[in-house]
C-alpha cells in the first residue's frame, strides 16, 4: 500500500503525509516524490526542499495530505490546466 501512495504522489505531484525511520527514530512530515525507483525514491518535503533519498522499505506508512480527497480525476484536470498555461 505504501508504494500505491509513492506512485502516487509522483503521478499527480501531490504531497502525501508518511511516516518513516530515520537513524531508528520515527519521523512524520508531508512529502512529495519525484523519482521512484525498484527499492528507492527520492522525494522533497515540505521543510527541508532539498531533494533527498530514501529505501522503500524505511517507510512505515503513507496516506493523502490532509485537504486531499485523493480524486484522480480531478488531479488530471488540474495538471492539464497546469499545462495548458
Amino acid at each position: 500500500m505504501v508504494r500505491r501512495f509513492l506512485e502516487y504522489s509522483l503521478r499527480y505531484h501531490r504531497p502525501i503525509k508518511a511516516m518513516w525511520l530515520e537513524e531508528g527514530k520515527m519521523v512524520s512530515g508531508n512529502i512529495t516524490v519525484t523519482v521512484i525507483e525498484v527499492n528507492t525514491f527520492s522525494f522533497i518535503g515540505s521543510r527541508k526542499k532539498t531533494p533527498r533519498e530514501m529505501p522503500i522499505a524505511d517507510v512505515l506508512s503513507a496516506a493523502y495530505a490532509r485537504g486531499d480527497d485523493g480524486d484522480t480525476l480531478k488531479n488530471t484536470q488540474r495538471m492539464k490546466e497546469e499545462t495548458d498555461d
